[in-house]
């Protein structure tokens, strides 16, 4: 073989994975957990520039291929150009993490249109879009689609009514990819619990919310990005699948 066709060869050896969001808290757990598993990834960010940079040299520390592309999945057609950017970039693309999402205190009296919007945007519309890039940059060869959704989709929490609602649409967004992309593509959710809390929540609601959760402890960002390596390495014949992370609170 030339050194040219060697060099394409080892381009397109490593499956290649795109986290949105990826360059902070739990997307960045999940991107360092990937490239630990053996992929090369696209850390997508949208503000957070040095953060994207300093996860991204992270990546490359664990010796995996990276690039960090600016984009915001709100946008479909930033969201294509994402999708084909870390293909033209990596070579290919076999999993997809749609992470990217907003999150904030809502009480329902003061939630405006505006408010509203903006959840569905990045947790709903961002993941489909994203995802409908994804699968047809997948091809033939098929690959797989995680999404991150959260205990607040079983759960009532009157203080978050549209962040509940758009992760509710991610857990049956998951559930109908799953059905119309299989065989070729596996679709499922990871949910987390209590893992990354506001830096402001109180320290004794901290402490009631502990007590509640059967195994005695809140989250680890660690737990989440396992759950997602599981999804991104499982067999095949699981899809369609929510996976809470959330120390038993879902069966209490």
């Amino acid at each position: 073989m030339t050194p040219q066709e060697i060099k394409q060869v080892n381009k397109t050896a490593r499956k290649v994975a795109l986290v949105t969001g990826g360059a902070i808290r739990l997307g960045r757990a999940i991107a360092l957990e990937l490239a630990r598993t053996g992929f090369d990834v696209a850390v997508n960010y949208h503000r957070s520039a040095a953060f994207a940079y300093a996860t991204a040299a992270a990546i490359t520390a664990l010796g995996a291929r990276v690039v960090t592309i600016r984009a915001d999945v709100a946008k479909p057609a930033e969201a294509r150009r994402l999708v084909a950017e870390t293909v033209r970039r990596l070579g290919r693309l076999d999993l997809l993490v749609n992470n990217a999402g907003v999150f904030w205190r809502t009480p329902w009296d003061t939630v405006t249109p505006a408010d509203f919007d903006r959840f569905i945007a990045v947790n709903v519309k961002g993941a489909f879009f994203c995802s409908q890039a994804a699968a047809r940059a997948m091809g033939r060869r098929g690959g797989r689609i995680i999404n991150l959704a959260d205990v607040g989709a079983e759960r009532p929490w009157p203080g978050y009514i549209p962040y509940a609602i758009s992760k509710a649409g991610v857990v049956m967004l998951t559930r109908g990819l799953a059905a119309a992309l299989a065989p070729r593509i596996q679709v499922n959710a990871v949910g987390p619990g209590a893992v990354l809390l506001p830096e402001d929540f109180p320290h004794e609601s901290k402490r009631r919310l502990r007590a509640k959760i059967p195994m005695g402890r809140l989250g680890h960002p660690d737990d989440v990005a396992a759950a997602v390596r599981f999804f991104a390495t499982c067999p095949d014949y699981i899809t369609g699948q929510i996976l809470y992370v959330d120390g038993g609170a879902t069966a209490v």
